[in-house]
């Protein structure tokens, strides 16, 4: 058996090995960042753990022997989830390696925004030792804070506002329920109205690309604020620009973007109001060494016994049953 790694950033793949090679997988580090890369060197796969490259119809269909692939993390908005299931390969990510630093890290841009930390510490660096010109700042917890997202994330984010007092509302796009306590669910646009802070946790999908775009801002409270540290293109980047410059909303602190690095010419990175970290909500020692082995893990899974933990489309296992 081969697995091939399209593509990864990581300082080095050791735990990958240590899961794969003990049990007689070769393991192969590419990478690849387009599709005729991914076909020409990942032929003879018969599994793919994969971080960026593009996962098209067009790769799957001309690597025949391929029949599992794993992304490292959540998101799969760059895998061709239909056409893996319409060739019978089995997809699976690792949907529970960073709960808690992203959650954290929303947290933190949350206290970042309202308390002004980066104003204040230019301010302080800059020789000007004085809070006036950065007044008003807000209690938080006088504040309604919305989440829009309640898996396993958006949950996490929810409970720790919670317990620090926070008036947490949520909306979860996919209408699943929340058992959290104290938390009110609430539809998406009363969730945009009662607003004083906004955090997104869904996932990037045809249903909530653009899912903030001027509409959604038109209806937000003004002057609030948007955390995202989800996917980039769930904001619509223009229309966000276009809030802050009308100051119907008052900040925003990002950890992705449409396009990741931004252009150092984009608008957005002129206003003093706006935050944005380099797509590093995911990370901590810990986090990176759980996704490491638990995306090498969903792999030797598949090959050796027809299972995954964390199926992403439906396939057949070796027992006859749906992997779901």
């Amino acid at each position: 058996m081969k697995v091939i790694i399209t593509d990864c950033d990581h300082v080095s793949i050791k735990i990958e090995r240590q899961v794969l090679e003990v049990a007689g997988v070769e393991v192969e580090l590419k990478q690849c960042r387009t599709e005729e890369e991914l076909i020409d060197q990942c032929k003879g796969a018969d599994a793919l753990i994969n971080q960026y490259a593009p996962l098209t119809r067009k790769v799957m269909e001309n690597l025949p022997n391929l029949k599992v692939l794993s992304r490292y993390g959540v998101g799969l908005d760059n895998v061709d989830v239909k056409a893996a299931t319409d060739l019978g390969i089995q997809v699976c990510n690792v949907p529970d390696y960073g709960v808690e630093e992203v959650s954290d890290h929303a947290l933190a841009l949350v206290f970042s925004l309202l308390r002004k930390i980066p104003q204040l510490n230019k301010s302080v660096k800059e020789g000007k030792w004085d809070l006036n010109p950065h007044m008003p700042i807000r209690r938080i917890r006088d504040l309604t804070v919305g989440v829009v997202g309640l898996g396993r994330i958006g949950q996490a984010f929810a409970r720790k506002g919670i317990g620090m007092g926070w008036n947490v509302i949520g909306y979860d796009y996919s209408h699943n329920e929340s058992k959290i306590a104290g938390l009110e669910i609430v539809d998406f646009e009363t969730l945009l109205a009662k607003s004083d802070v906004i955090s997104i946790h869904v996932p990037l999908t045809s249903e909530t690309k653009n899912l903030f775009a001027d509409s959604a801002f038109s209806k937000m409270k003004d002057g609030s604020m948007l955390i995202n540290t989800a996917r980039g293109s769930i904001v619509n980047e223009d229309a966000l620009l276009r809030a802050l410059q009308s100051k119907k909303i008052s900040g925003a602190a990002l950890d992705v973007m449409s396009q990741e690095p931004p252009q150092l010419k984009h608008s957005l990175l002129n206003y003093e109001q706006f935050i944005v970290t380099p797509h590093s909500a995911w990370y901590s020692v810990e986090a990176e060494q759980d996704l490491k082995r638990k995306a090498a893990e969903e792999v030797l899974s598949y090959l050796h016994k027809g299972e995954v933990r964390y199926p992403a489309n439906c396939i057949l296992n070796k027992g006859g049953k749906a992997n779901v």
